[in-house]
């Protein structure tokens, strides 16, 4: 793996990365991106497009373009690219050269096979936030 034995001539970069919506940008969303920077060098955001959210039967209410402004003006967050798809996480490893694969723990166990291709960490949730409640209270 090569966040723990980089071969010769790597630049020796740790580099994290994670998927998500990010729509309703919260402090949870803020809290994870801040602890999977803090394992590695360098964190790359794959923010998923309208397009894939519609597939997932998921809508966001603000468009890509904007969460992925919102989650590239974040310090802890190097570099924003597009989800268009489940199956692109293997080849984003491989292409982006990912040494670390973090995802909430709401995921546990869903990425595993990913563990050939680099470690996977599994972060804990914000208690008590999200964007699936968030929306849920506005319209309460």
């Amino acid at each position: 793996m090569r966040g723990t034995a980089p071969t010769p001539g790597d630049d020796m970069t740790v580099r994290v990365m994670t998927y998500g919506t990010f729509d309703l940008l919260h402090v949870g969303h803020v809290s994870l991106l801040s602890r999977a920077r803090a394992l590695g060098d360098e964190l790359v955001v794959a923010v998923s497009t309208d397009e894939f959210n519609a597939t997932k039967g998921k809508g966001a209410y603000f468009p890509w373009s904007e969460r992925a402004a919102m989650v590239a003006a974040l310090r802890c967050v190097d570099r924003v690219v597009p989800e268009h798809r489940w199956e692109q996480k293997a080849h984003d490893v491989v292409r982006l050269g990912v040494d670390v694969l973090v995802m909430g723990d709401d995921w546990v166990g869903r990425f595993d096979e990913l563990r050939a291709l680099c470690d996977v960490v599994y972060l804990p949730r914000t208690p008590g936030i999200s964007t699936t409640r968030i929306k849920q209270d506005l319209v309460a």
